[in-house]
C-alpha cells in the first residue's frame, strides 16, 4: 500500500461556526479515531487533493502537531451542490488489528468469450475486504482468460491470499454478455 504524507494542526473549537470559518480559511475540519483517543484537527484543503481524487489507496502518516500515526481515509463528506470537500474522518490502524476497506478490482488477460464476439462487463470496481493493513495490496488482480460467452464471475469464486471478503458472495465481479451482432451471428449458424 502506497504511503501518503499529511501533516494537520489541532482544533480546540468544534461546531458548525468553527466548521465553517476552518473551510473559510482554506483548510477541511477533519476527525480522527479507532486509537486510544479522539483526535479533530484540520489539514489544508491542497495537501489532500491526491488523496481525495484517486482511484487508489493509501495508508496515511498523519502528522499532528508533532505527533505522528498511521490512518486510512475511512468517510468522506462533499457539499451537496458545490462538490467541495466538507469533512474527512481517518481510521487510525495498528499492526495486530485488521481493517475493512474497499479495494480496487483489476482484470487480467483477455476472455475467451470477447475474442468470440462478447462485451466484457466490469460490474464491481472494487471489493470489500478485512485484513491486516500490511497485507492489504493496492489492487485485487482477477484472471479473466477462461470466461466464456454469458459466463460471470462471482465473488464466491475469487479467492486471495491473507483477505476476507466481505462482498456479498453472490455478487458478480465482471460478465462477457452477448452483444447484438454474437447473437445474430448465433441465430444464423443455428438455421
Amino acid at each position: 500500500m502506497k504511503v501518503f504524507q499529511l501533516a494537520g494542526s489541532l482544533r480546540t473549537e468544534t461546531g458548525k461556526k468553527a466548521a465553517k470559518a476552518i473551510r473559510n480559511n482554506n483548510s477541511i475540519p477533519c476527525i480522527i479515531y479507532g486509537g486510544e483517543t479522539v483526535s479533530q484537527f484540520t489539514v489544508e484543503k491542497e495537501a489532500v487533493r491526491k488523496l481525495i481524487y484517486s482511484p487508489e489507496i493509501f495508508l496515511v502518516e498523519l502528522t499532528i502537531d508533532g505527533k505522528t500515526c498511521k490512518a486510512i481515509m475511512k468517510d468522506l463528506q462533499f457539499h451537496p451542490v458545490t462538490d467541495a470537500v466538507l469533512h474527512i474522518d481517518f481510521l487510525e490502524v495498528f499492526e495486530e488489528k485488521p481493517i475493512v476497506i474497499d479495494v480496487p478490482v483489476v482484470l487480467d488477460g483477455l476472455a475467451e468469450g470477447v475474442k468470440a464476439g462478447g462485451k466484457l462487463s466490469l460490474e464491481m470496481r472494487k471489493l470489500r475486504v478485512k485484513a491486516l493493513y500490511n497485507n492489504v495490496p493496492e489492487q485485487l488482480h482477477i484472471n479473466i482468460e477462461n470466461l466464456a460467452l454469458g459466463k460471470t464471475i462471482q465473488v464466491g469464486q475469487v479467492a486471495f491470499e491473507n483477505l476476507e471478503v466481505l462482498s456479498g458472495k453472490n455478487n458478480v465481479i465482471c460478465a462477457v454478455k452477448l452483444t447484438r451482432a454474437a447473437r445474430g451471428a448465433a441465430a444464423k449458424a443455428g438455421k
